[in-house]
């Protein structure tokens, strides 16, 4: 067994972040029967505002109105998915699509600002500005929560890094810590595979030391990794049991998003059928907006299938790349690192140098499949296994190398976010072979693993 191997040492012996469209509209000042040329209402008289909600945005996202102002709300949202309209984060109800809400402020004396409290809204844009002229200015919108919901994006980029966790490169794994099996099972029997995905919400260790609240798939990020072949069926059966909207989107099929995508609410459940018709290694994901921070908060996963006459092989790995945005201690992730892709980690599967801290045992001569899936959201992939050359390279599809043509090798497998394909090398002699994502900033954060031949 080989020891548990230091990240700076593993470091040494190596080297001698679907994207969410962000809708931001211009500032608007709030028209009203009372409304004067400039925007601003009559003082001490009763004021309803008007505002739209969709797509990631509020409109409008600044009004004005003098100090004193008895203000009422009226929220209609327009987008796909549930929102709220919380003034200074104070709780108030989901509105669905389609629906809309009408709420008492009471009596403004001061600038305030209100925004949605789904988790990630905030962040991709979600906030509205009152001005109350004559008054004061507010303080900063604090945080806060609504029953059943984390409002963990309600700071600064600058104030939520202050109090993100921080990966420990020195750090290891505590004494009863294991790794997530990278082997793929083989493929379900049969051509009918019935599974069940169950949503929820976990803290979930996600480097030395570190834990984050995780949405997942069955309870770990990456999902499941689910296995056929060609031709065959997957009735997948999407049960929501955390406490916010999601869904799920498989690349691998082709179906009506509208009809098998569209998002469920807490409590609800989903059956999405899909006929396996192309081969090779395909992302799932949560769709729910913002969609970059669901996946990045652990909604994603892999599905393999078979390409016909696949070549025999010795052992069979899967991994799935993904990028890590620390949020606080045991909470979500920081959004606003996402939006700017500034990850603290790069892992495969789903934790930090796992397989430098638990290398994956391999044989000298044995053939080696690695599948590979980069689920992103932003990072690439450049896979390397030091000390061998790729006989085989399959991307997206198709083989772009195989054995004994024109004698040529590959040294890496390159992805973008949410490609993915595998590679076959054959292990030369015993000692330990590290694998990598070969840009070197990734492979600092944590991509990077050993196969130990022994």
């Amino acid at each position: 067994m080989m020891p548990v191997i230091s990240v700076a040492l593993a470091l040494g012996l190596i080297v001698g972040l679907i994207s969410v469209k962000l809708f931001r509209p211009e500032s608007s000042t709030v028209s009203t029967a009372a409304a004067s040329s400039t925007g601003q209402v009559a003082a001490a008289k009763p004021v309803t505002l008007n505002f739209t909600e969709g797509d990631m945005y509020i409109k409008p996202s600044t009004v004005s109105v003098p100090a004193g102002s008895d203000v009422t709300v009226h929220v209609t949202n327009q987008g796909p998915s549930q929102h709220t309209l919380a003034l200074e984060g104070r709780s108030t109800p989901l509105i669905d699509s389609g629906a809309s809400l009408t709420e008492h402020w009471g009596v403004l004396t001061h600038s305030v600002q209100a925004w949605c409290l789904v988790p990630g809204h905030k962040d991709a844009g979600m906030i509205v500005t009152v001005n109350v002229t004559g008054g004061t200015t507010a303080a900063a919108a604090g945080s806060s929560s609504m029953p059943g919901m984390s409002d963990s994006t309600s700071g600064s980029a600058s104030t939520a890094s202050s109090t993100d966790a921080k990966i420990d490169p020195s750090a290891t794994p505590a004494k009863g810590w294991q790794a997530r099996d990278p082997n793929l099972a083989p493929a379900a029997t049969g051509t009918v595979h019935n599974v069940t995905f169950e949503i929820t919400q976990h803290k979930i260790q996600v480097a030395p030391g570190v834990t984050q609240e995780r949405w997942t798939y069955s309870g770990t990020a990456p999902g499941p990794i689910l296995h056929g072949k060609i031709g065959d069926t997957f009735d997948v059966h999407l049960v929501n049991k955390g406490t916010m909207p999601h869904s799920i989107d498989f690349h691998a099929s082709q179906v009506a998003p509208n009809v098998d995508m569209h998002t469920i609410k807490p409590g609800e459940s989903l059956e999405y059928k899909f006929v396996a018709k192309k081969a090779g290694i395909f992302a799932y994901h949560c769709d729910a907006d913002p969609m970059i921070y669901h996946i990045s908060n652990g909604m994603y996963g892999a599905v393999v299938i078979d390409p016909p006459d696949l070549d025999h092989v010795d052992a069979q790995f899967v991994f799935v790349q993904s990028e890590l945005y620390l949020g606080p201690q045991g909470q979500p992730g920081d959004e606003a690192k996402m939006l700017a892709d500034q990850p603290d980690g790069v892992v495969f599967n789903g934790y930090y140098n796992q397989y430098v801290f638990s290398p994956i045992k391999v044989k000298p001569g044995e053939r080696v499949r690695v599948w590979l899936e980069d689920d992103g959201p932003n990072e690439p992939a450049d896979f390397h296994v030091v000390g061998t050359i790729f006989d085989t390279v399959y991307k997206e599809g198709q083989y772009l190398l195989k054995p004994n043509s024109g004698n040529g090798g590959s040294q890496l497998l390159d992805l973008q976010p949410f490609q993915g394909g595998f590679v076959e090398f054959t292990v030369p002699a015993a000692g330990q072979y590290p694998f990598i994502n070969h840009k070197m900033a990734d492979m600092a954060r944590g991509a990077m693993g050993f196969f130990d031949a022994a």
